[in-house]
């Protein structure tokens, strides 16, 4: 475990290792945004607000997700120090994400889906961002297998895990889980007739199901019925996205009729021609 670069090798400069990698996951998913969007042939003007809504929403409700978790009001932070040191949680953000996004599209009246957009962005600034938990927080319950992550007694003591123990790798499981995620979504998903933006149901429905069965293994505190808090929120979220397919499937909407490349060609093909008709209405006047 390391919580800074220098702590990997003293040469290297102290640089907070969980921000470095949520900075370059970040920075990895805005360039497969972008490919994506210059694939699809959007270049609304607007798009640029509704990223901003989108980590705006993600960054505050990071914090927010985790901020009432006591009972007694006086257990939890403050407001301000919970959004300034509080814990952050990978579910918050992405309900917040979600609600950013809308919020920025009503506010610049943009009406088109963009779940396609961020679905493969997403998976791979979270297989990215994933690996500083990995190297900063609890790895996860024991394992009772060689294969698991062992702690030093100061890194146990800081983390509050079991030192001398292999424990399960529970980040390098979320990390494989969005890598697979990103490949499935890039590779075959977003040329498929599934529904303009319904690829990000598909992704973060399946995350959510992953995320329910790997919380057994993460160490996260035990609240009811021997569930975490994830789960808790997760037995409510995840009925929701099988019912929004479900319902698709049912009214026959959760296919398109053209296949997305098939329709972005022929959307530049008509925009070839509109332009070949301008440039020669301009000639013969």
């Amino acid at each position: 475990m390391a919580a800074t670069l220098g702590s990997f090798w003293s040469a290297l400069p102290p640089i907070d290792t969980h921000a470095l990698f949520v900075a370059l996951g970040l920075a990895v998913g805005g360039l497969v945004f972008l490919r994506e969007q210059r694939r699809r042939g959007v270049a609304d003007p607007r798009i640029p607000a509704l990223l901003a809504g989108t980590l705006l929403g993600a960054a505050v409700f990071s914090r927010l997700g985790t901020w009432a978790q006591h009972l007694d009001p006086r257990e939890n932070l403050t407001l301000l120090e919970q959004l300034a040191r509080g814990n952050a949680s990978i579910l918050s953000a992405l309900v917040g994400a979600w609600l950013g996004l809308h919020v920025a599209k009503r506010l610049t009246g943009y009406r088109e889906r963009t779940g396609d957009l961020f679905a493969p962005a997403v998976a791979v600034a979270l297989a990215i961002g994933r690996f500083g938990c990995f190297f900063t927080e609890r790895p996860g319950t024991p394992t009772g297998a060689d294969w698991g992550v062992v702690l030093s007694p100061e890194a146990a003591a800081r983390l509050a895990a079991p030192a001398g123990v292999p424990l399960h790798p529970s980040f390098l499981y979320e990390i494989a889980f969005h890598a697979v995620a990103f490949c499935v979504l890039w590779l075959w998903l977003r040329r498929t007739r599934i529904a303009s933006g319904e690829l990000l149901t598909l992704y973060i429905g399946a995350y959510a199901v992953f995320r329910f069965w790997v919380e057994f293994v993460r160490g996260n505190e035990v609240v009811w019925m021997g569930l975490t808090r994830p789960q808790l929120f997760l037995v409510v979220t995840i009925p929701l996205f099988v019912a929004r397919i479900a319902w698709l499937v049912a009214h026959g909407r959760f296919l398109d009729r053209v296949v997305p490349d098939a329709a972005n060609h022929a959307l530049h093909e008509q925009r070839d021609i509109d332009e070949e008709r301008t440039v020669g209405g301009a000639g013969n006047g």
